[in-house]
């Protein structure tokens, strides 16, 4: 993979591996979002008056392809945060309606559904799933637990981001379907780490970042629905998509594309982002990068000498996965001295009473900076 790294402009005097917060963008893909940049630039009225909704069109229809769904079921937004937002304040929630979750959610959605009940009434229900996870069923049986007759939500991470696991969202969401209960899922992790077919997956709604692990610049994400979900989706921002002048055979696409006048560069990006990872065969890529996590994991886990959180198998995570801190580590402290002592980026996480490292394996990364990991954390783990 140390041929990779060239292509990405990450600071070579920086060990990074914290892909997950924010993706990193190669500069192949940064060069095609910035002649973007140019050509709205070039002639601002001509690329958004007349060129954009076909532009649109033909990137919705790669990324689609990519993702094994129609088109027409998809809307790019700038992050999942915003397309969750949407989602939520779409549904007719009523006072004692249940939204169904668990614990290891991202905060901004967690942040997002309790305002939303704060509003109408509804409960947020978290199910405690407690690490270490060992089996599939154990997460299946214990969120599906919590249906109860008035569980109107299902929301789900795919990938979790505060303990980077891959939940079985498949077998949970038939289970939804069959049950009349609405599955949502915050896939934000999803795309480019793992492989994805949304129409096997069977959500109603799902949610990802491209800018990722599939490595499109910042603020490219996408929200899918199902075409029997589409009507009750109600537009964030009213624009000139909503009484559409000239409607398309989509309401759906009408309502949230267009949203005034904004920079689409990266949305038209994301094709060139697929085409990179074509390019580079990142299928062995995506293996090659959970090998050498499988490795990081087991060496800072014998280091620590602390338990893992799951099993060592792709099921349970790709390329991003987290190991246990020593209770008396300063996690402040502990991330300040890593970044200014060692020049390495990677986050630390104060989980349900719990300390953790979060480590990303990308296409850049080497053996030689799980080397430095492990140095510097044999340090700091025993410094407090």
């Amino acid at each position: 993979m140390s041929g990779l790294k060239d292509l990405f402009l990450l600071d070579p005097e920086i060990i990074f591996l914290n892909h997950g917060s924010f993706g990193a963008c190669p500069r192949p893909v940064l060069e095609t979002y910035q002649s973007w940049q140019y050509a709205l630039e070039r002639q601002p009225v001509e690329f958004l008056g007349r060129r954009i909704i076909e532009l649109l069109c033909e990137a919705r229809l790669r990324l689609a392809t990519y993702l094994g769904v129609g088109a027409d079921e998809l809307v790019y937004f700038p992050n999942p945060t915003t397309a969750i937002n949407m989602v939520a304040r779409s549904l007719a929630l009523q006072p004692g309606d249940e939204i169904l979750s668990t614990n290891h959610e991202y905060g901004a959605m967690d942040r997002t559904w309790r305002f939303i009940c704060r509003q109408t009434g509804a409960r947020y229900i978290q199910r405690e799933l407690i690490l270490p996870l060992t089996r599939i069923e154990e997460i299946i049986e214990t969120v599906w637990s919590g249906v109860t007759s008035r569980t109107r939500v299902l929301f789900i991470s795919h990938i979790t981001s505060p303990t980077a696991l891959i939940f079985p969202i498949d077998e949970l969401c038939h289970r939804a379907r069959q049950a009349g209960i609405l599955s949502i899922v915050d896939g934000a992790h999803a795309p480019g780490q793992i492989p994805l077919n949304l129409s096997q997956v069977g959500a109603d709604l799902y949610t990802g970042a491209c800018h990722k692990w599939l490595c499109a610049p910042k603020g490219a994400a996408f929200l899918y629905a199902r075409q029997e979900i589409q009507q009750m989706l109600l537009p964030l921002v009213v624009s000139w998509g909503y009484e559409s002048e000239h409607p398309s055979p989509s309401r759906f696409i009408d309502y949230h594309e267009w949203q005034g006048t904004r920079d689409l560069s990266a949305f038209l990006t994301v094709p060139a982002a697929i085409d990179f990872q074509t390019r580079h065969n990142w299928d062995q890529v995506r293996a090659d990068c959970h090998r050498l996590a499988s490795q990081a994991r087991n060496r800072l886990n014998a280091l620590t000498g602390l338990e893992p959180v799951c099993p060592d198998t792709p099921d349970w995570f790709g390329q991003m996965f987290v190991v246990r801190l020593p209770e008396s580590v300063n996690l402040v402290e502990f991330k300040t001295r890593l970044y200014d002592e060692y020049r390495i980026e990677a986050p630390t996480i104060d989980w349900d009473g719990q300390k953790f490292l979060r480590i990303s394996i990308q296409g850049y990364n080497t053996s030689q900076d799980i080397d430095a990991l492990l140095q510097a954390v044999q340090v700091l783990a025993h410094a407090s």
